[in-house]
């Protein structure tokens, strides 16, 4: 993660918005000085910060993220792989903001659920875990229905009791299931759990489709990597 050719980035887009340093503090709710050290490489902004500024500037999150505007197009076919790499780099911008503060690790989430595929990671401490979940894929044969409502949810289940932890980035509204999914995200960045906690596997997405008053529901598990045991 080169933390200067981000800044950089971050610079051209301001000017070629035509905002001082300033217009953009204010914008979001910083100080000019910290503009100064995202755009000089010191340091980073925090990872919302940087969601948002992808979506105000009309840049995709992993252009951020190299540094530089990608021009070439992805293949549907790498949407998997790809989406696990950005779920990784953001991962990896967590770690490196709370560098000095926590300890932090992580790891992958991955689904052994035959109708879809999914990619993420988690990065924890003993305090906290901070998770993304970057695709999520329907493969489970034809569904050329439009449903009038798509939702999508993360869960954590302890003991039959389940907890919301976030909810994905969007609702679908007239979509199909396979498009919907493609600009679906799940992220809980504060998440105040231990990393022992997750070694059952105990996440999974609830994805709620409805038509005609009619829902089908969803349930796919979550697979996690082990986690190192605690000292």
């Amino acid at each position: 993660m080169d933390s200067e050719k981000i800044g950089k980035f971050i610079k051209k887009l301001r000017i070629d918005n035509k905002l001082t340093q300033a217009d953009l503090a204010n914008k979001y709710g910083v100080t000019y000085q910290a503009v100064s050290k995202w755009e000089n490489g010191i340091n980073l902004p925090d990872i919302s910060l940087l969601k948002e500024m992808s979506q105000d500037f009309n840049v995709d999150i992993e252009d951020l993220l190299e540094g530089k505007t990608t021009k070439k197009k992805m293949k549907t076919s790498y949407y998997f792989i790809f989406g696990f790499i950005i779920g990784l780099a953001i991962m990896l911008i967590v770690i490196l903001l709370n560098k000095g503060e926590s300890d932090f690790s992580f790891k992958t989430i991955s689904t052994t659920c035959k109708e879809f595929t999914v990619s993420g990671s988690i990065a924890y401490d003993s305090k906290k875990s901070s998770i993304n979940i970057s695709s999520i894929n329907y493969c489970g044969g034809d569904d050329n229905i439009t449903y009038d409502l798509i939702e999508c949810d993360l869960y954590e289940e302890e003991k039959g009791e389940k907890t919301l932890i976030s909810k994905c980035n969007k609702t679908g509204e007239n979509e199909k299931l396979e498009d919907y999914l493609k600009e679906v995200e799940v992220s809980a960045l504060d998440y105040k759990q231990k990393c022992s906690n997750y070694l059952h596997n105990n996440l999974y997405l609830e994805i709620k489709a409805q038509k005609d008053n009619k829902t089908t529901i969803y349930r796919v598990d979550l697979n996690l990597n082990s986690c190192p045991k605690e000292g």
